[in-house]
């Protein structure tokens, strides 16, 4: 891996698996800090403020400042500001994604919104949906954070954000827009924030599907951990294949 100087790194299943840190985590971010190797900490999930996660790392053991920690929510937020800045947007979601626009100068309103932006939330409800399809077919432009259509929850899976998109899609004829991974723009927009070129940098992920798509499509190289949902037999099945296997994050050499 000589030649590599920046790093991103997906949140679960390569830091975290549910509730607990992965074994080798917190070693393998201190050797990057250690040695000022610059990297983000990114997650598809928009449902919670880099602050937030930080917290939740803090109390599993794993301390960093909030700067490090880049979400599919910012990312909606800096790209609605690319398009239009200052914009009105009816959400759909919590504190990570309406803190996330509110911070880059977007109003939040259900007067006349000229995006329609939806994320992770507990909150779905049909009164919301509703409004929100009533907006798209009037004109509002339909932005998602990411595709993902289902997630972990209390009992079992939840819906996620693609699968409320997928509702407002079917009910309005018009195909969101999604941010997040694999859309090659969130890696862009990492790499921007850290000041770093595709050829130099790479991502660590455990999902074919969205990290390391997104890397290869982005210039990166790739690192595939096997401590998430990809298991090393699954791995051919792909058209495209990752730079390198490695077992965790642990194994990962700087």
């Amino acid at each position: 891996m000589e030649g590599i100087q920046n790093y991103l790194i997906d949140m679960d299943g390569v830091i975290v698996r549910g509730s607990t840190l992965i074994p080798g985590a917190a070693d393998f971010i201190q050797r990057l800090r250690t040695q000022g190797i610059p990297f983000l900490i990114f997650t598809n999930n928009s449902q919670y403020t880099p602050r937030d996660l930080q917290v939740r790392l803090s109390f599993l053991g794993l301390d960093l400042p909030p700067d490090v920690i880049f979400t599919s929510a910012l990312a909606t937020a800096q790209f609605l500001h690319s398009q239009r800045p200052e914009g009105r947007a009816y959400a759909i979601g919590e504190s990570g994604l309406t803190t996330a626009l509110h911070d880059i100068g977007y109003f939040l309103t259900d007067q006349d919104p000229q995006y329609v932006v939806l994320g992770e939330t507990n909150t779905y409800s049909f009164e919301r949906i509703t409004r929100a399809i009533r907006f798209v077919n009037a004109g509002a432009r339909l932005i998602a954070t990411n595709p993902d259509m289902a997630g972990p929850g209390e009992g079992g899976i939840v819906p996620a954000t693609g699968a409320v998109a997928a509702l407002i899609s079917a009910a309005t004829g018009v195909k969101p827009y999604f941010v997040g991974k694999p859309n090659p723009l969130m890696m862009r927009m990492a790499l921007r924030t850290l000041n770093a070129h595709s050829e130099n940098s790479a991502i660590i992920g455990d999902t074919m599907e969205t990290d390391i798509v997104a890397g290869t499509e982005s210039g990166l190289s790739t690192i595939l951990v096997l401590t998430g949902v990809t298991k090393r037999e699954q791995i051919e099945r792909f058209p495209f294949r990752p730079t390198w296997v490695r077992e965790s994050i642990a194994d990962v050499e700087l």
